[in-house]
């Protein structure tokens, strides 16, 4: 298929400035040429859309999802043998929202690669994939790293089925062996076919609010140089100050969530490292708006911990460091937004600042940066290029340029005039071929509406209802249902 876009501003990610007056022509799903009008040489029977007024930008990417992130108990029972339909769904919302590549760095290995296969081979629609599987060192859903009650009440059976799914021979045991043993666990698990690897600088969970550090030195380095070794790229999940110096001294390419350090910010000499090893920082901010909202609803020494990510946020736009976007972002079924345990998080924040959602929290990122002073076209880059270089795959992706993918989005209003002009989506484009955005996505599972109610929840009385508590300890009468 050949394209020719016409009439747009070009904000291509290589040029300072917009380009005015050109048009981009694609063939066989790659950019051709980017050039005036008059000067291209178009095939016979290219088709030719015409973009005036519009504003076209290379394709989103994010640096950190999770296409299967909604691991409770009954989402996984619910869908048993079915993941690869939940990461079709999620992979399909990531496209309609702008992301024509996702780096899903937490999920089940099989499932994903599969996904990622069949959009790979033109199969089926959807955001494309790079998937690490498991997090190196870290256990499945159903364990203290996650959702360890699970365990307590369904079956060893299933929690072992599921922790397997994710783990095979990449979780907790390696904590036991030497680096050299470590190296060849990890070697062996990238043999199965992952994009990169991730694993745990620090802990998961809540045993110590992510201070505990998971390997050692020695160990995180024996992890990079197999990853290094068999040409992928490595990177660590980091929630202390001391895991992401070690994990940039290891010789991560990225660092993930490298602005939530608990309750102190990141020290200069660490931000000075990131700067001159232009490690790849994927920062989690959080919108004015979104930290009032949780500043309400959380205890203050939890108020310490977002206020140190905010900090260090601030401060790593001027370290040097590569700022990519990331998000954590999932697709959460519709009834657990409902919970109420869910408004102390940022995927309980109104949806416009809700940092953790896989169809908007990008666009939440993006004014956050805005807001604590990042560039405008600062802001394009880390969505686009520094993602690419980060994830070695520059070649192919990132920016608008002869010889690259033709993944592009095309918007109605100027990202650089103002963040929130990202929202204004107007086509999107993925490998030289227009997406049909209305048919996205096309088996909604956890985005579908919820069944109507029972006739019987009509007539249900609850035995505590959920406003004024019965006098007494608290520890005896919790009123929670």
């Amino acid at each position: 298929m050949t394209l020719l876009i016409t009439g747009a501003t070009i904000i291509d990610g290589v040029a300072d400035k917009p380009l005015t007056g050109n048009a981009i022509l694609v063939e066989r799903g790659r950019i051709r040429a980017i050039a005036r009008r008059e000067d291209l040489d178009p095939p016979p029977g290219v088709q030719t859309v015409d973009m005036a007024g519009k504003f076209v930008i290379p394709g989103l990417m994010n640096a950190n999802v999770h296409l299967l992130v909604n691991t409770t108990l009954e989402t996984l029972l619910r869908y048993d043998g079915r993941y690869e339909e939940l990461i079709t769904e999620a992979a399909q919302v990531a496209l309609k929202a702008g992301m024509t590549t996702v780096f899903d760095t937490w999920g089940p290995r099989r499932a994903l690669m599969t996904v990622r296969d069949r959009i790979d081979r033109g199969e089926t629609v959807g955001s494309r994939i790079r998937c690490a599987g498991n997090i190196i060192g870290f256990d499945g859903p159903f364990s203290g790293d996650f959702f360890g009650k699970a365990a307590e009440v369904a079956s060893s059976w299933f929690v072992d089925r599921v922790n397997a799914t994710w783990v095979e021979n990449s979780g907790r045991h390696l904590m036991w062996m030497t680096p050299p043993q470590v190296g060849e666990e990890v070697s062996r698990y990238v043999a199965r076919g992952i994009d990169f690897v991730k694993y745990g600088a620090s802990e998961h969970g809540g045993l110590a609010a992510g201070a505990f550090l998971q390997f050692s030195e020695r160990a995180q380095k024996a992890i990079v140089d197999a990853g290094h070794g068999a040409g992928r790229t490595v990177q660590a999940h980091s929630t202390s100050v001391e895991s992401l110096r070690m994990a940039i001294e290891a010789g991560c390419d990225l660092v993930t969530h490298c602005n939530m350090t608990g309750p102190v910010p990141i020290p200069a000499e660490t931000l000075d490292l990131f700067g001159r090893t232009r490690a790849g920082a994927v920062i989690f901010p959080v919108t004015e708006a979104g930290l009032a909202y949780v500043k309400g609803a959380v205890s203050d020494h939890e108020w310490t911990m977002w206020s140190a990510a905010d900090i260090n946020a601030r401060n790593l736009i001027g370290s040097g460091a590569p700022i990519l976007l990331g998000n954590d972002g999932g697709v959460f079924a519709r009834e657990m937004l409902r919970e109420p345990w869910l408004k102390a998080t940022w995927n309980g924040m109104p949806e416009q600042e809700a940092l953790g959602r896989l169809a908007t929290g990008h666009f939440a990122w993006l004014r956050a940066m805005e807001e604590k002073g990042m560039a405008a076209m600062d802001l394009l880059h880390a969505a686009t290029r520094n993602i690419a270089r980060a994830y070695k795959v520059d070649a192919d992706l990132g920016t608008l340029e002869p010889g690259k993918i033709a993944d592009m989005l095309v918007l109605d209003k100027n990202p650089l005039e103002a963040a929130d002009h990202y929202r204004s989506i107007h086509a999107v484009i993925k490998q030289g071929a227009l997406v049909d955005l209305a048919g996205l996505p096309a088996h909604p599972l956890l985005t579908a509406e919820l069944p109507a109610p029972l006739e019987e929840e009509g007539n249900f009385k609850r035995f505590l209802h959920n406003g004024a508590r019965l006098p007494g300890c608290p520890s005896c009468v919790s009123g929670g249902h």
